[in-house]
């Protein structure tokens, strides 16, 4: 299989992943975003806004309150035949988590490492293995100044990670030649832990994510 194909049968199983998330989430919209034009020879991204649910308790597929917002992300997918320095393999997904926090919920000294968490563990209970896992948590503070020294201050909450799948299985007849095994299983890891951080509840799928405290609304 060239690289070619070996990346649309990557983006493929990511598509995949996608159509599920869109059936369990229906306060997350998704939308394609341009992808990075530098950093691997292909690329794919994808952006998300996740919604305040319309009401407790159950609710009808698509129903939110669209003009609430309360998180924000993004997903990306490289591939470089090659591989790069610190891949561990030709693929590597980049991902960008944020989110309004409670003042009192950002001052805590611990909200870095249960961030980090919300990530770890959904990537522990969703993808079938990955590798070389770094990145950030960021607390944003945003203070107004001159005609806006009246805004409120808000706080937030910021994760940058990226990370690389397991390399895929010989023994797996199924799986297309250089492709990662279960890609949607890493992209439903950043959706699981998106809506950790937005403050929604985990999944009933086995997730052991922490439940977060609920984010603070966007006027």
């Amino acid at each position: 299989m060239d690289a070619a194909a070996t990346f649309r049968s990557a983006i493929a199983d990511l598509e995949a992943g996608l159509d599920r998330q869109r059936q369990a989430r229906p306060e997350v919209d998704f939308d394609s975003q341009p992808p990075p034009r530098k950093l691997a020879p292909y690329a794919a991204a994808i952006g998300a806004t996740v919604h305040e649910p319309s009401g407790a308790g159950t609710r009808p597929a698509g129903a939110h309150d669209g003009d609430t917002e309360i998180g924000w992300g993004s997903f990306v997918l490289l591939y470089d035949p090659a591989s790069q320095p610190g891949w561990a393999g030709p693929f590597r997904m980049i991902a960008y988590v944020r989110a309004d926090l409670e003042p009192e919920i950002a001052a805590d000294p611990l909200i870095g490492q249960v961030g980090w968490s919300w990530l770890t563990e959904a990537l522990d209970a969703r993808a079938a293995g990955y590798r070389q896992v770094s990145g950030t948590v960021t607390r944003v503070v945003t203070e107004g100044f001159g005609a806006k020294q009246d805004q409120p201050v808000a706080t937030g909450f910021e994760l940058r990670a990226s990370w690389s799948p397991a390399e895929p299985d010989p023994a797996r007849p199924a799986a297309p030649h250089g492709v990662p095994p279960d890609l949607a299983g890493h992209v439903t890891a950043w959706c699981d832990a998106l809506c950790a951080a937005s403050g929604l509840p985990p999944l009933p799928a086995g997730v052991s994510a922490l439940r977060p405290p609920r984010p603070r609304r966007r006027s």
